[in-house]
């Protein structure tokens, strides 16, 4: 059976613990609390009962093991035990995993950039992260990583697989992967401090750019300053914004509310759904829109996760951009961070979120309204077809002009014309691999340099600049 499991602070992810596929809300920890009546509602005897085997368990443990293990490390276990059976994405954070999960949530880790889950015993990529060692080297998502240091990870929990990649920045480490059906290979990679910067821009030609990588702290302030700076740089020649949410794992829900809000002028943004009816939240936009109203096209793939389904799901039912690309994550749930005073803290599922028609994203994710899938585009080379110059005795161009060349001088035109007199067409171009948790390995292009081709992009300009003349015919 496939198995998810979440990543605990991948300093080595690798990163985004905080991010890895989570929307994340924060709590303080609350000695008062009522206790939930369901939960209570087992006689009392049972329960004790169970504790009393919990005990038994404990103390044999400490007592018979073939190696010595301290208290602290039996707890600790049990009690990620616990969360870790409920769902793929609640867990326990010792003391450093959690310092780690909040230095995330500012904007910064150590590692080597790649977001992942634990499936069939082994580290799945789910994506890596733009401009960092793993992006660099070329891991892609779907890898499976195997090994480290030439250590098999199989048996190995998710945790113990990332402390394994954690290390000096500077060091290196050498990760095995498996990519499809093709022979493992090793990759070595440098350990490097990653800033996250989650939201970069840039202009192509009159559209402006602007990729989120994941949703932090700094994102919303991120997001101002990149539509400032492109309305700055195109000024009245803009037309319109791509939002690229392509390999976007997620992160702070009121971050993804308040990217929603950038674009949406009024209405629901997204509501989440407790075991309580009445702790049930809707989160509405405020008036504004820093597009202006300007087209908006976003672009989504199965490596979007999370809070960049949350901002992808709102837009598409305020019907305020067009979403292009394939199928998002699925991944449909809040996890709350609890505090534990001395203990760090537990990372607990909480709610599940719904776009504003009151869809729910678990397991289903968002569909976009055009599918585009990745694709590779290549220039075929041509036989010259026959024009009208070389037909016998064809008219000479009374301005004395020759006609240009076409595939080079040293091509030699067929014996006979093409079937129907026309040029051959161009082959279409084959679309690249682009499944759930497996987007294409240029979907995550760096903002600030562009990439070689990226087919999604390209269709995404294409699509705005036409809603963009349409949107100005019915002004006109």
């Amino acid at each position: 059976m496939k198995k998810h499991l979440s990543a605990v602070a991948i300093g080595a992810l690798m990163g985004l613990a905080f991010v890895g596929g989570h929307t994340l809300t924060f709590e303080g920890w609350a000695q008062d609390k009522a206790p939930d009546k369901a939960a209570t509602s087992n006689d009392s005897t049972d329960t004790y009962k169970q504790l009393d085997l919990f005990g038994e368990v404990f103390e044999r443990v400490r007592a018979e093991y073939v190696e010595q293990v301290s208290d602290k490390q039996l707890i600790e276990a049990a009690i990620n035990g616990m969360l870790t059976s409920l769902d793929p994405h609640s867990n326990f954070l010792n003391s450093d995993e959690f310092q780690d999960m909040q230095s995330q949530t500012r904007g910064s880790f150590g590692g080597l950039g790649i977001e992942v889950t634990m499936e069939n015993g082994v580290v799945k990529v789910v994506s890596p992260i733009d401009d960092t060692p793993a992006a660099k080297a070329g891991v892609q998502a779907g890898d499976l990583i195997i090994a480290i240091d030439g250590k098999p990870i199989v048996n190995m929990s998710l945790n113990e697989a990332v402390d394994k990649m954690r290390g000096p920045v500077g060091s290196n480490i050498v990760i095995t992967v498996r990519r499809g059906d093709t022979e493992p290979f090793d990759l070595t990679l440098a350990r490097a401090t990653i800033p996250v910067e989650s939201v970069r821009w840039r202009t192509e030609g009159d559209v402006g750019y602007i990729r989120i990588t994941s949703f932090t702290e700094r994102t919303e302030d991120g997001l101002k300053r990149g539509i400032a700076d492109i309305k700055k740089k195109l000024g009245d020649k803009l037309q319109g914004y791509v939002l690229d949410l392509r390999n976007d794992p997620g992160g702070l829900l009121d971050q993804a509310i308040a990217v929603s809000d950038a674009f949406i002028d009024k209405g629901e943004i997204v509501s989440t759904r407790s075991r309580k009816a009445d702790q049930a939240q809707r989160y509405n936009a405020t008036p504004g829109d820093l597009a202006d109203g300007l087209p908006l096209v976003v672009l989504i793939n199965g490596g979007s996760a999370s809070a960049s389904e949350i901002v992808a799901g709102a837009l598409q039912d305020h019907h305020r951009a067009v979403l292009m690309g394939t199928q998002s994550f699925g991944k449909g749930s809040v996890q709350t961070i609890i505090p534990l005073p001395g203990h760090g803290a537990m990372r607990l599922t909480t709610a599940r979120y719904y776009t504003p028609s009151g869809r729910s994203i678990q397991q289903l994710g968002i569909t976009p309204d055009i599918e585009v899938q990745q694709a590779r585009i290549e220039e075929i080379a041509q036989m010259r077809g026959y024009r009208e110059a070389d037909l016998k005795g064809a008219l000479n161009n009374d301005n004395k002009q020759t006609a240009p060349a076409e595939g080079g001088a040293d091509q030699k035109a067929p014996a006979t014309p093409p079937a129907g007199g026309g040029a051959q067409t161009d082959k279409p171009a084959t679309p690249g691999q682009d499944k759930a948790a497996s987007p294409p390995t240029d979907g995550a292009a760096d903002a600030n340099k562009p990439a070689d081709v990226d087919y999604q992009l390209s269709r995404a300009l294409d699509l705005l600049r036409g809603l963009a003349l349409f949107q100005k015919g019915q002004a006109g």
